[in-house]
């Protein structure tokens, strides 16, 4: 899957893994390298949820978003990169169709 962020210095630290380690520990920096290989892995979508991370569409005032669990209570924060984004009949995403991500951040959306 391809991915973009939604800024120069989220791609920089989403790809060095030293600023990783100093913005969520080890253990933080761990799970974000690897929920990272795991999107880079996919084909679609609709392969991460055959994978670890609990990857599930956001509601509320994040609908449109999906984020993928880090380490508690941080999670990896994205949107489908196709535009638009592909829709099932019903007007939900279409996990199959999307092949790009952006990722919007990782945080604690939760407080």
């Amino acid at each position: 899957m391809n991915i973009a962020f939604r800024s120069q210095k989220l791609r920089k630290d989403c790809n060095d893994y030293r600023r990783m380690v100093k913005r969520f520990g080890a253990v933080g920096a761990k799970k974000l390298s690897t929920r990272l290989d795991d999107l880079r892995a996919a084909r679609v979508l609709e392969d991460m949820r055959h994978v670890g991370g609990r990857c599930h569409e956001l509601k509320g005032d994040r609908a449109g978003q999906l984020a993928l669990d880090l380490e508690h209570p941080y999670r990896l924060i994205f949107v489908p990169g196709n535009d638009p984004a592909p829709l099932e009949s019903d007007g939900s995403l279409d996990w199959t169709q999307v092949d790009a991500v952006v990722i919007h951040a990782a945080e604690d959306y939760h407080g």
